[in-house]
């Protein structure tokens, strides 16, 4: 998110000031974006995040062309399929006005009753099920850390300065911020700061006595082998919280728990194994019969910014503190919707304004009234 935000300022013939990226760690090793599976899809309940994800999928497709320094043109490995969102009678009204949305918003996406799952995806036990919604454009996945590396090495190309340090104390003055306490490198000075720090974002608007519900949430990862092969398997979101999807020979598959279960504050990344045996694989072997018999032969866990209060992105600058810029809580969907909050932030730092697309609901001021914007479609 920092080094998308960066980059299009840096982009952007009207800025001529200069652009420093505070990274704590400058190999990545443990950061949310390289331990994501690297997804994108249109299909979110919000018209804001389904266009936000349109213009991120037309930059990913042309990343090559858009990062290139040089004769270097980066090849962040995308690959072109499809979400299959699953409900059951609880939930298909849900999934119907998501539908709508989606395809109010110009994106094509397919509903299908529980006869025509069963048609389409034989391997699909769909006993239990009312409809599912299958994204027929603009999603699929990639590779997370190339994307970060190509956006990076474009913003250095274009002036950007990368610091490897942390920042340990924000300094106020009336109502705006004059700079920084790094750790190690010292005082620096700034015009405007962006708190782009995915989940230690509610950490770090602290310094500066921001209250902002965002924190870490841990999320484990399963890589598997089995010797049933489904060929095209869409990447399957399923009513019981997990979803899988294929991965070369293996497949990858993980769970998010419901709003109503707990999912506490957890800066940790040690693997949960026990949730892929006791939680996930039953319920996979339920959807997917062929499933029952596989080999678990990778895991990892990564986190989330999770936004407790609707988990959806909060965008823009503080309606107080005049120069302080949020690009957070996108509550597990912010590296697909990096390109889109990178551009936006870098409009409000130029014009004062959004000019390509108007992201005032997910502003910081619904925070402040307590009134709710929220995004149901997390995964």
């Amino acid at each position: 998110m920092g080094s998308s935000i960066a980059y299009f300022l840096a982009s952007n013939s009207d800025y001529d000031g200069s652009i420093a990226v505070v990274e704590k760690d400058f190999t990545y090793s443990a950061c949310a974006t390289t331990r994501s599976v690297g997804s994108i899809r249109q299909q979110f309940s919000t018209p804001e995040n389904v266009l936000i994800s349109q213009f991120g999928y037309q930059f990913l497709s042309n990343a090559h062309e858009f990062l290139k320094v040089g004769d270097d043109s980066p090849d962040i490995s995308l690959f072109r399929s499809a979400y299959l969102l699953l409900a059951t009678h609880a939930g298909q009204d849900e999934l119907r006005r998501g539908h709508d949305v989606q395809t109010g918003c110009g994106t094509q996406v397919e509903y299908l009753d529980a006869a025509s799952l069963a048609r389409t995806f034989h391997w699909l036990n769909v006993e239990d099920l009312a409809a599912g919604c299958r994204g027929l454009q603009g999603e699929g996945w990639f590779d997370p850390y190339s994307l970060l590396i190509a956006l990076k090495k474009k913003a250095i190309s274009l002036g950007v300065r990368y610091i490897e340090d942390e920042v340990i104390h924000v300094h106020l003055k009336s109502n705006r911020i004059t700079g920084a306490d790094l750790k190690s490198y010292g005082h620096l000075r700034c015009q405007s700061i962006v708190n782009a720090a995915g989940p230690y974002a509610g950490d770090l608007a602290l310094q500066a006595g921001i209250s902002l519900p965002v924190s870490p949430r841990r999320r484990n990862v399963f890589v598997f082998h089995s010797r049933a092969r489904i060929e095209d398997m869409p990447l399957l979101v399923d009513p019981a919280g997990f979803y899988v999807r294929p991965e070369g020979e293996y497949y990858l598959c993980g769970y998010s728990p419901p709003i109503h279960e707990e999912d506490p504050i957890d800066y940790t990344l040690d693997v949960d194994h026990e949730l892929f045996d006791d939680l996930i694989w039953p319920k996979l072997a339920h959807r997917i019969p062929q499933f029952e018999t596989l080999r678990v032969v990778n895991s990892w866990a990564g986190h989330y910014d999770y936004n407790s209060f609707d988990q959806n992105g909060i965008v823009g600058v503080h309606p107080e503190f005049s120069n302080y810029y949020f690009a957070n809580g996108f509550s597990g969907h912010g590296l697909q919707q990096a390109p889109a909050i990178g551009r936006a932030i870098s409009e409000l730092l130029v014009d004062g304004q959004y000019k390509s697309l108007d992201l005032t609901r997910l502003g910081y001021e619904r925070i402040l009234a307590e009134q709710k914007y929220g995004e149901s479609v997390i995964i």
